[in-house]
């Protein structure tokens, strides 16, 4: 979920890529903020990006 969320999906995308409810969506997302500390979506996404981001090959 927080990959998605750090592509910029919304919760209704979120919903449909993962054939949940927008309401359960809700509440994932609520929980993923909360143990992480975040504050908001965009916090979410900018977490997303600096730790979840495959390191780049180098050769």
């Amino acid at each position: 979920m927080l990959q998605l969320l750090g592509e910029g999906c919304s919760n209704r995308e979120l919903a449909e890529r993962l054939f949940l409810t927008r309401k359960t969506v809700e509440h994932h997302v609520h929980n993923v903020l909360v143990k992480l500390g975040l504050r908001n979506r965009a916090e979410a996404a900018a977490y997303a990006v600096r730790h979840l981001r495959p390191e780049r090959a180098t050769g």
